[in-house]
C-alpha cells in the first residue's frame, strides 16, 4: 500500500507541476504578448525553453536545490505521512484549477504549502504534539515564516525595483528617437522574459521536487532504510537528491513544468498583460528584469516565493511611473484577496480531504 501511495503521489505531483506550468505561463509571457513582440505560441515556446534550462543552472551552477529543501521541511518530519502529502497535493490541484478557470493569477507555491500544512495539522489534530517527551510544532516555522513574509515582500521588492529601473531607463533614453528606442526594447524583451522564465523554472519546479522528496523520505523511513534512518533530518533531502535511483526526479520536475508552460494559460495572460495596466516594450523590460532579479535573490536565500506575486508587483511598479491612476486598482485588490486566501483555503481543503482519505485507507 505504501509503495502504491508513493507512486500515486509522484504522478499527482508531476500533474501539479504541469498545471503550475500553464497556470503560471502568463507570468513570463504576458508582457511580451501584450507588446506584440512574440505571438502567444512563440512566447510559450520561448518561456518553456528557459524553464527547462533552469535545471542546469540549479544543478551545475548553484549546485543544490534550496527551495525544494525548504518545501520538504515546511512540516516537521514526525507529522509527515504519505496520506498527508497526498491530501495536500489534491488540495493544491483543486485550488490551482479553480483559480485558473476564474482567470485569477494566484500562487501555485502557496497553495502547495497551504495544502501540505493543512493536511499535517489535520493528521496531528493540533498545532503541536509531545514527541519523546518534548513538545514539537507541526509546522516548521523557521522555514514557513520567511515564505509568509515574502507573500508581501516579493511583490513589494518587484514593485520598487521596477519603478526604479523604469525611471532609470526613461532618464537614460530621454533624448532617444522614440521609434528606434521602441524597436530596441522589443529586442531586449526577449532577454528580460528569458531571464524571468529562468527564475520561474528554478523557483517553481523545485517546489514539486520538494514534495516528491518529502514523500520519498517518508517512504524510506517507513521501510527502515538504514541510510535514511541514520542520517540527520537536515541531510535527508540531500540524500534523496543524490540517490542514484531518484536522479530523474529533479530533471522530470523541470521538463514537466516546461511542458505545462507550452500549454499556455490565456485567461491569466489577459489579466497580467492588460487588465492591471497597459504595458509598452520599455515597461515590459523593466517589469521582467525586476521580477527576474527578485526570483534570483529569493532562490539564493532558499525562500519559495510566488512568481505570480513577483511579476504582478513589478507590473504595478511600472504602471505607477506614469501616474497612480494608470494602475487598475480594482483588479489589483481582487488579486490581493486571492493571494491572502490561497494558503488558508488550500489548508482547509487539504484537511477535509485528509479526513475523507482516512475513512477509506
Amino acid at each position: 500500500m505504501d509503495l502504491t501511495l508513493l507512486i500515486v503521489i509522484i504522478v499527482l505531483a508531476l500533474i501539479f507541476d504541469y498545471i503550475n506550468g500553464f497556470h503560471d505561463a502568463a507570468n513570463s509571457i504576458a508582457t511580451i504578448v501584450a507588446t506584440k513582440v512574440l505571438t502567444p505560441f512563440q512566447a510559450v515556446l520561448w518561456a518553456a525553453m528557459f524553464n527547462f534550462a533552469a535545471y542546469f543552472i540549479s544543478k551545475f551552477w548553484i549546485g543544490e536545490f534550496k527551495i525544494g529543501n525548504t518545501i520538504a521541511k515546511s512540516v516537521e518530519e514526525h507529522f509527515i505521512t504519505l496520506e498527508v502529502i497526498l491530501a495536500g497535493l489534491v488540495a493544491a490541484i483543486i485550488w490551482n484549477l479553480a483559480t485558473w478557470k476564474l482567470g485569477i493569477p494566484s500562487s501555485s507555491s502557496h497553495t502547495l504549502l497551504g495544502g501540505f500544512m493543512g493536511a499535517a495539522l489535520a493528521h496531528a489534530g493540533a498545532f503541536s504534539a509531545v514527541i519523546d517527551g518534548k513538545e514539537v510544532d507541526v509546522i516548521n516555522y523557521a522555514k514557513v515564516i520567511p515564505t509568509f513574509m515574502f507573500i508581501f515582500f516579493a511583490p513589494m521588492i518587484g514593485l520598487v525595483m521596477a519603478y526604479l529601473i523604469t525611471i532609470l531607463i526613461l532618464n537614460i533614453c530621454r533624448k532617444a528617437n522614440p521609434h528606434k528606442a521602441d524597436k530596441w526594447f522589443k529586442k531586449l524583451q526577449l532577454v528580460s522574459s528569458a531571464m524571468f522564465s529562468l527564475g520561474h523554472g528554478g523557483n517553481d519546479a523545485q517546489k514539486v521536487m520538494g514534495i516528491i522528496g518529502a514523500a520519498v523520505i517518508c517512504y524510506k523511513l517507513d521501510m527502515g532504510d538504514a541510510t535514511f534512518v541514520a542520517a540527520d533530518s537536515s541531510e535527508r533531502f540531500k540524500l534523496f537528491v543524490n540517490d542514484g535511483f531518484w536522479w530523474w526526479v529533479p530533471l522530470a520536475s523541470f521538463v514537466v513544468i516546461a511542458l505545462g508552460t507550452l500549454s499556455g494559460g490565456w485567461k491569466i495572460v489577459k489579466t497580467m498583460g492588460s487588465k492591471i495596466t497597459k504595458v509598452t516594450p520599455l515597461e515590459g523590460v523593466a517589469a521582467e528584469t525586476s521580477g527576474a532579479i527578485t526570483l534570483y535573490l529569493t532562490e539564493h536565500l532558499g525562500i519559495p516565493v510566488s512568481t505570480t506575486h513577483t511579476i504582478t508587483g513589478s507590473i504595478i511598479g511600472v504602471g505607477i511611473t506614469k501616474r497612480i491612476s494608470a494602475v487598475r486598482w480594482g483588479v489589483t485588490i481582487n488579486l490581493l484577496w486571492a493571494w491572502i486566501l490561497t494558503i488558508p483555503v488550500s489548508a482547509v481543503i487539504a484537511a477535509i480531504f485528509y479526513y475523507l482519505l482516512k475513512i477509506f485507507i
